[in-house]
């Protein structure tokens, strides 16, 4: 699985398109962070980006291999493993720039409530941070794996099916990535941490049945 990971970035990487999606994360990030502004509102303004960031890199990664070559990967090694390597390698270059993203933040920012009075235990701040990023890239890894090939096969519908859903996840209220996210917002008004245990359970559980729900039908139709 390693060396089927370390192929899948690398060509990824050689591609280039892996450009569009970064580019527009940090383009976000730099419009709309300011140094020294309260650090949970921008823990969560920095972690809600990288849903629809990983979604865009997963489904690119699905995508990235010609026909001919995806068919010797998968005789090589398994189609199943190909596939399952290929969202693994979408999920990964979301999450490098979504951690340096939180690191960068809690460089930047100030440990106070949204008031400017109340205290923020930094540490705390961190992995309330660092949490909320993990619960966006899974859950951005579930839509990217579910919305392209092979259930997806057409790339306009997959492009706009999961930009779609990355919004909807993004929004809708019971969604783990929504909970994390206005968790962090909330906290933000009162200077309370919260740490988002229950929608990182929901979003392993959802990402781990998209995985292997996408890995399976690959297995079958393709």
């Amino acid at each position: 699985m390693t060396a089927l990971l370390r192929y899948q970035t690398a060509l990824l990487l050689r591609s280039q398109r892996w450009l569009p999606p970064i580019l527009l994360y940090a383009a976000f990030l730099v419009i709309g962070l300011r140094f020294g502004e309260p650090v949970l509102g921008a823990l969560a303004y920095a972690s809600a980006p990288l849903l629809p960031v990983t979604a865009w890199l997963v489904r690119t990664c699905l995508d990235q291999e010609p026909p001919a070559a995806r068919d010797v990967a998968a005789a090589a090694a398994g189609r199943t493993r190909v596939h399952l390597a290929a969202i693994l390698a979408g999920a990964l270059a979301a999450a490098v720039p979504g951690a340096a993203a939180v690191v960068a933040v809690l460089a930047s920012a100030r440990p106070v409530a949204a008031d400017g009075r109340a205290a923020v235990a930094l540490p705390s701040a961190a992995l309330a941070g660092l949490l909320t990023a993990v619960v966006c890239v899974l859950l951005g890894q579930a839509v990217g794996a579910l919305l392209t090939r092979p259930l997806v096969p057409s790339r306009g519908w997959s492009v706009l099916a999961v930009t779609a859903a990355a919004l909807l996840a993004l929004v809708t209220t019971g969604s783990p990535a929504h909970h994390a996210v206005s968790a962090l917002v909330s906290g933000n008004l009162t200077g309370t941490v919260p740490l988002p245990l229950l929608p990182l359970a929901g979003a392993v559980v959802i990402a781990a049945a998209a995985v292997a729900g996408a890995c399976r039908l690959t297995a079958v139709r393709e």
